[in-house]
């Protein structure tokens, strides 16, 4: 559907496909504990953890994270989507058959955490080629390390980053330190806040 009222529709479904998510998250993946707080990998001490695997890796999930990841990045004209592996294997797998389903493919790439260690001993899986333009993406940002690192892996290999999505944001640095460190805009589809609003 075009025009004015099309776009209304579409809004409004997408606002609420994304509330979806944000109460799928909520259920599923996330957890607040002010007095005693989460130990994260970093080392770091938070009152909050996000587990966002359970929500990925599961049917419901999957779907909508496939559906509101996929309008995000639709006009940017990638030809794939990717990241360090594992956060962001799923993620990209959703948004690759949602794209698919609207005639729209992407290619999925993966980074390894270390190169090959055999045969033609590269870091990245996949069917994309030097030159081709692709999104990065992220489970969960704190440090955005790992983001930072598909991002130049995914140069190394000849790619064009045109940007850079993470599924959920801390608000602990990450965003600051990629768009720093890569250049590259970043976005993420939930925030912290969003979360901690649905507390009761």
């Amino acid at each position: 559907m075009t025009g004015e009222g099309g776009d209304r529709i579409l809004e409004t479904a997408m606002g609420s496909e994304f509330e979806r998510l944000v109460g799928i998250i909520y259920r599923r993946s996330f957890r607040y504990d002010p007095a005693k707080g989460f130990v994260l990998s970093s080392g770091a001490r938070s009152d909050i953890y996000i587990d966002v695997k359970k929500t990925v890796l599961s049917a419901e999930g999957m779907v909508t994270v496939g559906r509101v990841v996929y309008e995000r990045i639709k006009g940017l004209g990638a030809d794939g989507i990717g990241g360090l592996t594992l956060g962001a294997d799923p993620i990209a797998y959703a948004a690759a058959m949602t794209s698919n389903l609207a005639g729209d493919p992407l290619e999925v790439f993966i980074v390894r955490k270390e190169a090959k260690k055999h045969g033609t001993m590269r870091w990245i899986e996949g069917n994309l080629g030097e030159g081709a333009r692709v999104v990065v993406v992220d489970d969960v940002v704190t440090t955005g390390a790992s983001t930072i690192k598909a991002v130049e892996k995914a140069r190394e290999a000849g790619f064009e980053v045109v940007k850079v999505l993470a599924l959920v944001d801390r608000c602990e640095g990450g965003r600051e330190n990629i768009e720093r460190t890569t250049g590259c805009a970043f976005e993420a589809v939930v925030s912290r806040e969003d979360l901690l609003r649905l507390r009761p």
